[in-house]
Order: structure tokens, then C-alpha cells, then sequence
């Protein structure tokens, strides 16, 4: 099998079989983002995509319970060169349980809905959505090239289909100045469209990034672990997304939540105020380990 680049996924596909079908991401131009940044874009052959499934059908067999199509946004390929490689992946691991990719928004709007039907009905289930924030102003400063509204109806629409969507928000995102409104719009984000998963990374900054030379330039600040608590407090008091499978469990993360909306939003409030009262965040070296 191959891999080209640092691999990136979900922590929720620690144990799945990582299958790169892209090489990078498409848009590759959100200015807080390196992980793709040493990657050329390129959508790889299908006869190099099979070979890595024939290879790890060797290797793993009846295993694999999962499947994770990389990189950044394999959702980009065409529905047609899709079809073909769940059908070869549910060939090869009969007993896969789930197969999942990343995509954006505008790979979701670009295509029809009888083809997001087509893919749901040949077994891919779960769509990773980095919306990132529901403000439109944060959207744009991070170069994201879609709204707030388009990510709702990208939602939207992979629900209509039948694909589950797992959709993941960044707090700190909006700095010092932002605070509010980034934690405001995104309640109303995943209230609009009631995904059946959502999660927050917390905002971390790398060098060779446009974000970075900005903060670096004092054109924006960001903000502590007591001001991302309060940010955290605010989504979850204006959410209302019931039955959505909540969860702050990336390493980026000064405080891990795991709950689902509505119903368990009392009790992360209530951990979130203990947290902030002992000062108990995780620790930056901790953090800088991702």
C-alpha cells in the first residue's frame, strides 16, 4: 500500500482503513490550515486505488469494519469513479461495517441529489464536513470561499439523501474580537442542520500559515482557555440540535465534552463551569503533540 504525505483522518477512524483516493485537498487555501500545504492536488487512478485495496485485502481480510477514503475531500471525485470504488471496497471487506470521507460544502452543492443518493445507496455513509464557524465574517477572513447558509443546505442536502454528516466547528477561530458572534452563528449553524454528529477542535496555529503571520502582526488575538470555555458556554446555550452526537475529544482540545443534544447539554455546562473554577484545561505541551 501507499501513502503519500502526512496522513490526516477523523479521531473517530483511528482503527479504520485509510485509503487515499486524493491526493491533498482541492481547496487547500483556508489560512489557518498547513496540513495539506506540501501536497500537489491530484485525484489518484483507480487502478492505484484498487491496488491498495487488493493489497490491504491480503494484509487485514475480514478485519476491517471500517473504511476511510482520504484525503482532504475524496467527495470531490467523480460520482461515477465513486460508485466503482465502494462497490470494490464492499468486494474486497464483506464484513466493513462503514465507509466514510471528508467533503465540502462545495463538493456536497456540486453534486445532484441522485448522485449523493447513488453514493448512500452503494454504502458510503458518513460525510465529514469542516464548516469550521457559522459567522460568515470568520468564514470569509479564513478564505473558505462558501457561507454559512450554503453549509446549512449542504447539510441539508446530505440528509435529504441519506447520508449522515459529521460536522466540525474550531473554537477560537473568531480571536479575541470574535468571540460572540463565532459562537453565536455556529449555534445557529448546527441548529440548522441537525447533523447527526458535531464536534469542536480548538484553534491551533502553525507556522508557514497566513493566520499565524497575522496574529504575529497583532491583527488578531487569540484567545485563552478561560475565553474558549466561555465560547463554548454561549454555543451550547443557543444550540438546539436535538439527537446530534456532540463531542470535543480532539488533542487540540483544553477541555474534552461528550454528550448528545439536547438533552445532556445541563451536564456539559456543568463541567465546563467546574473546569473553568480548578483552572483544570489540558496541558499546551500536550497540545503541541498533533
Amino acid at each position: 500500500m501507499e501513502y503519500e504525505g502526512t496522513l490526516y483522518r477523523p479521531p473517530s477512524e483511528a482503527y479504520s482503513l485509510i485509503i487515499q483516493v486524493t491526493i491533498g485537498c482541492a481547496h487547500n487555501r483556508c489560512t489557518f490550515c498547513n496540513m495539506y500545504r506540501e501536497k500537489k492536488f491530484r485525484v489518484r487512478t483507480k487502478e492505484e486505488i484498487m491496488r491498495d485495496l487488493d493489497e490491504a485485502r491480503a494484509m487485514y481480510g475480514p478485519m476491517v469494519r471500517r473504511v476511510f477514503f482520504a484525503d482532504g475531500d475524496a467527495l470531490v471525485v467523480k460520482t461515477e469513479t465513486l460508485l466503482e470504488l465502494l462497490a470494490y471496497t464492499h468486494e474486497n471487506f464483506p464484513f466493513a461495517e462503514r465507509i466514510s470521507s471528508y467533503g465540502t460544502a462545495k463538493d456536497v452543492l456540486r453534486k445532484s441529489e441522485d448522485e449523493l443518493r447513488a453514493l448512500a445507496q452503494a454504502g458510503l455513509e458518513l460525510i465529514y464536513l469542516g464548516a469550521e464557524s457559522g459567522d460568515d465574517r470568520v468564514l470569509e477572513h479564513i478564505n473558505k470561499e462558501v457561507t454559512a447558509a450554503e453549509i446549512v443546505e449542504a447539510g441539508r442536502k446530505l440528509k435529504r439523501c441519506g447520508l449522515k454528516t459529521s460536522v466540525t466547528l474550531i473554537s477560537g477561530l473568531g480571536g479575541r474580537k470574535g468571540i460572540r458572534e463565532h459562537a453565536l452563528r455556529s449555534a445557529e449553524l448546527i441548529s440548522g442542520m441537525n447533523p447527526e454528529y458535531a464536534s469542536f477542535l480548538t484553534l491551533r496555529l502553525y507556522e508557514g500559515t497566513q493566520m499565524n503571520e497575522e496574529v504575529r502582526r497583532g491583527e488578531m488575538e487569540l484567545i485563552t482557555p478561560d475565553e474558549i470555555v466561555e465560547e463554548m458556554e454561549l454555543f451550547l446555550g443557543h444550540v438546539d440540535s436535538p439527537g446530534t452526537v456532540f463531542r470535543t475529544n480532539h488533542a487540540s482540545n483544553y477541555v474534552v465534552l461528550a454528550g448528545t443534544l439536547n438533552d445532556d447539554i445541563p451536564a456539559m455546562l456543568k463541567r465546563l463551569e467546574a473546569v473553568k473554577a480548578a483552572k483544570r484545561y489540558r496541558m499546551e505541551e500536550w497540545r503541541r503533540h498533533i
